[in-house]
């Protein structure tokens, strides 16, 4: 190597120190940004020039070092896993929220729920079988009837309001999906540009990382790395993502709950009306889930529970007319049905009790007027192993078991997304003790190609300057 080579190799290794030094620097930075991948440079060794004829067989050495390519230091595979974990987590954390307001809206057990109310109807039924014909519990009946009915019509209300802001929280999250798969394509394309001019796009695709993973979290799918520097995002095995290109998500079907059994809620491509996406997880596939119509037991949970409240209607009309209507009123006439239900709306907000205590039957057939046999019957529906409050009983039971259940299933997917992020943290974080380590190695490389930078420079300029002096 001759001396001005020298002075070559010392300056490649200044500059592969300064910019192991830069990149340290920016790792230390961003220490604490959240989605930030640190940093590596790749260096390797320059070879020996070719030998020309006079130099044939007389060894070189290198011609110092290359900076090849500042690396982020990231893994495919724990991004993967980060994603699909926190696609479970999504439809888990919707579907333990929503059984957890359903739970909320039954107010099982206390003194605002059902069943008290239903305790309190049977227990003013008792009062009038024990004092048959006088006005005070007569008029507790009717107010207890009340109770009872509103509290129905509040939870199904109440029901019908959560529907809607699931629908809602749906439709904010479609156009989350949609704006995060424009700006993947709009990375994707600045990415494949700088990659090709020869620049570092490590911060871009960080922040594309960022994005995509938002993806998943909200609508499930894969992620697919290109040779070019692009991703596609599938979901549902469909491209909504594909390099430039982007495919848009729309929800539709009905806006209300009671709608949602003729035209039902789902989720399609905007350029493929009535197609239904797959997904595979996310929030979305949750939200649709609990927005489904009512099936029978396997529908949206929303809609079950406000079925419930109408089967619980129901069975209270039908079983309390079945009596009431075998009794007589205080004026010796037969008594018609105590509760009436609209039929034109859902049983749990048209069901109305009669309004006058004189129209209660609470004598029976042929012991007078002033008999109580048709009320006591009246209060021990309550005692029937078939009995509303056994059906409620049952209701309330079963959606305890469904919230327990989605608790669990949300803990477990939880701790699986926090795994899947401390698994991928510990390689892709950035650890100040090893920032520091690489930063005084560069410094002490930097140092070192400077002392061998002065020692040649040095050397030429004895060479230069001095030779042939001495004798004169």
């Amino acid at each position: 190597m001759s001396t001005f080579g020298a002075l070559n190799t010392a300056y490649r290794g200044l500059t592969a120190a300064q910019q192991g030094m830069n990149v340290a620097g920016q790792n230390i930075a961003n220490a604490a940004t959240e989605g930030y991948t640190r940093q590596r440079v790749q260096q390797s060794p320059l070879a020996a020039p070719a030998q020309g004829l006079w130099g044939a067989g007389a060894p070189q050495v290198g011609q110092g070092v290359s900076v090849d390519a500042i690396a982020r230091l990231g893994s495919s595979f724990l991004d993967g896993g980060v994603r699909s974990a926190g696609a479970q987590a999504g439809y888990a954390s919707v579907r333990s929220s929503a059984l957890q307001n359903i739970e909320g809206v039954l107010n099982e057990p206390g003194d605002n729920g059902v069943s008290a109310a239903l305790q309190g109807f049977w227990s003013a039924w008792q009062g009038v079988a024990n004092q048959p014909g006088e006005a005070a519990p007569s008029g507790l009946v009717i107010q207890a009837a009340n109770t009872l009915t509103t509290r129905i019509a509040t939870a199904y209300q109440a029901l019908d309001g959560q529907w809607s802001d699931a629908r809602g929280q749906a439709t904010d999250a479609v156009s989350a999906v949609n704006s995060a798969a424009s700006q993947v394509a709009a990375y994707n394309t600045t990415i494949r540009s700088t990659l090709a001019a020869g620049g570092s796009a490590n911060e871009l695709i960080d922040a594309r990382a960022k994005l995509t993973e938002s993806i998943a979290r909200l609508a499930g799918g894969t992620v697919r790395e290109q040779a070019d520097g692009t991703v596609d995002v599938h979901i549902g095995g469909n491209a909504l993502v594909m390099g430039s290109s982007v495919r848009t998500l729309a929800l539709t079907g009905a806006a209300t709950m009671a709608g949602s059994a003729a035209t039902p809620v789902q989720l399609e491509w905007a350029d493929r009306p009535g197609v239904a996406v797959g997904l595979d997880g996310g929030q979305l596939a949750g939200s649709l889930s609990v927005l489904a119509p009512a099936a029978g037991g396997s529908g949206g949970v929303i809609a079950e529970a406000a079925a419930s409240y109408d089967r619980l209607a129901t069975q209270l009309a039908t079983d309390v007319n079945a009596v009431h209507s075998g009794g007589l009123t205080a004026a010796g006439a037969p008594a018609g049905n105590f509760f009436t239900i609209d039929a034109t709306r859902p049983a749990a907000l048209g069901i109305s009790s009669i309004q006058d205590p004189a129209l209660l039957g609470a004598a029976a057939a042929g012991f007078g007027a002033k008999d109580g046999h048709n009320a006591d019957a009246l209060a021990q529906i309550g005692t029937r192993t078939t009995s509303p409050d056994a059906t409620w009983q049952s209701i309330v039971t079963g959606i305890g078991l469904q919230s327990r259940n989605a608790q669990q299933h949300e803990t477990m997917t939880a701790a699986v997304a926090t795994s899947a992020e401390t698994s991928r943290a510990s390689s892709a974080s950035v650890s100040l003790d090893e920032e520091n380590v690489s930063l005084l190695t560069n410094q002490h490389a930097y140092q070192a190609a400077a002392r061998v930078m002065t020692a040649v420079d040095e050397a030429l300029d004895v060479l230069i300057n001095r030779t042939g002096l001495v004798g004169r």
